[in-house]
Order: C-alpha cells, then sequence, then structure tokens
C-alpha cells in the first residue's frame, strides 16, 4: 500500500492543496501525524479536506490546545492569538471531528505519534539525545512523528548510538529492518529554512519512504491571515521557513 504522510498542515489550505495535487494518483491512503489547525487561516476548511479523505488521523499540541485540553499559558503570545482566533472559528462539526483523534497509535509495524512515543502530544524529538531515549517507548520497527516540522529521520545504529540522517528528496529510501523514528515535516509551516510544503510517500509493499516538496502560493495564505490580524512574525516567517 502507498500512504500518503502528511503533519502539521496548520491551517493553510493553500499548502495542503498543493500537497494533495502533487501527490495525486500516487497514494492509497492517508495518514496525518497531528496538527491540523493552529496558526493558519483556514481551521475548517483544512479539516474538511482532511475528512475528505477517510485519514488514518492523530491530534497535536495546538489541536488538543483548542479543544481546551492543553493549558495555553506555556504558548508563546503568537502562538495563543492563533489558537483563540481559532477558537472562535472553529465549527461544533469541526471541534468535534478534532475530539475524537488520539494523540498516538501504535501499530505493529509503523507507530505513529504526533510529538514522540514517549510524551505524544508535547514532545520534541529534534536531537539523536532525544530520539535515543524514546526507542524504549515502542515496541514497532518504525515510529512516526510530526511535530519539529523538521524532515529527519533517526537511525538507531545500537542501544546505546542513534544518528540523524537529513532528508533525500524524490527518491525512495529503502527501509531495512533498522529501527527508525522519522519525520515526514511540516505542510503549512516548515522550519527547516525551506518555505515548501513538505511530505511523504511511504510504499509498505516494498518498504521504501520518498520525501517530497512542493511550491505553493505562499501570498495567497499570507494575505488571509493579515485579514484575520493575525501576528506579523506568523505570516513573515512562511516565506522563509522558520
Amino acid at each position: 500500500m502507498r500512504i500518503l504522510i502528511i503533519s502539521d498542515i496548520h491551517a493553510n489550505l493553500t499548502a495542503f492543496d498543493a500537497v494533495l495535487a502533487d501527490a495525486v494518483g500516487e497514494w492509497e491512503q492517508v495518514w496525518c501525524l497531528g496538527d491540523v489547525i493552529g496558526y493558519g487561516p483556514d481551521p475548517n476548511e483544512c479539516i474538511d479536506r482532511l475528512k475528505e479523505l477517510d485519514p488514518v488521523a492523530l491530534s497535536g499540541n495546538h489541536d488538543w490546545a483548542v479543544l481546551g485540553k492543553l493549558d495555553i499559558t506555556t504558548f508563546n503570545r503568537d502562538a495563543r492569538y492563533a489558537i483563540e482566533w481559532t477558537r472562535s472559528e472553529l465549527t461544533e462539526a469541526s471541534r468535534g471531528w478534532l475530539d475524537a483523534l488520539p494523540p498516538s497509535i501504535p501499530q505493529p509495524v509503523y507507530s505513529l505519534a504526533h510529538g514522540s512515543p514517549r510524551h505524544p502530544v508535547w514532545e520534541y524529538i529534534m536531537d539523536e539525545g532525544t530520539a535515543t531515549v524514546n526507542f524504549a517507548f515502542f515496541d514497532s520497527t518504525y515510529c512516526l512523528v510530526g511535530h519539529t516540522h523538521t524532515p529527519v529521520i533517526f537511525e538507531q545504529v545500537d542501544s546505546m548510538r542513534v544518528v540523524a540522517r537529513m532528508p533525500i528528496y524524490n527518491q525512495p529510501i529503502q527501509l531495512d529492518r533498522t529501527r527508525l523514528i522519522i519525520n515526514p515535516g511540516s505542510v503549512g509551516q516548515p522550519r527547516d529554512s525551506d518555505p515548501r510544503a513538505c511530505y511523504a510517500i511511504l510504499d509498505t509493499e516494498l518498504n521504501t519512504w520518498e520525501y517530497r516538496r512542493v511550491e505553493y502560493d505562499i501570498e495567497a495564505t499570507q494575505e488571509r491571515m493579515r485579514k484575520h490580524n493575525m501576528p506579523s512574525r506568523l505570516v513573515n516567517r512562511l516565506a522563509y521557513g522558520w
């Protein structure tokens, strides 16, 4: 089965639609690793588009925050503004759909978590040390995570050593039985100094993983954000991928 792997759409419908157009005809199922909303101007639209795909989907920390499941006092000022704005915009149908999503799904081969297997909602796996600890918290060969908005593969070389592998784009990577933690990057707010939307295709029969990047109309998203008086930092960062 070929699976479209997406994460951290963050209410950016233009980026999401660009990914779907780029991957059209290349997948049979969708796995979404959370944070469908937050930061961007299109929360209900992104939820509706995702629902149409009948995905396997997780909830993320921004999804939980909008639903009141997290204390947002720990969020920075711009993120809090976006969360409060999203709360005012979210329909009851969108709210109910989000509320039913789990933050992690253990599976025999490919486990899924928004942040990490140890702390699915909140923990960031950004370095080899954090990844090393997290290999003890899932039993499958692979764990797919989002949350950092940065594409990366953490490879467990042995019980004491993990190595980070940077993404190679448009080239399937053969996965062997080495245990991996894999992040597909972010659709709607990349943070790896590349503003293009990021996603991946997983082929479970060939056991391959392929990273993809796709350009989208960033200015169109920014214009909608400005219409909703969103903080300039949130608007501007989309153009720079940080």
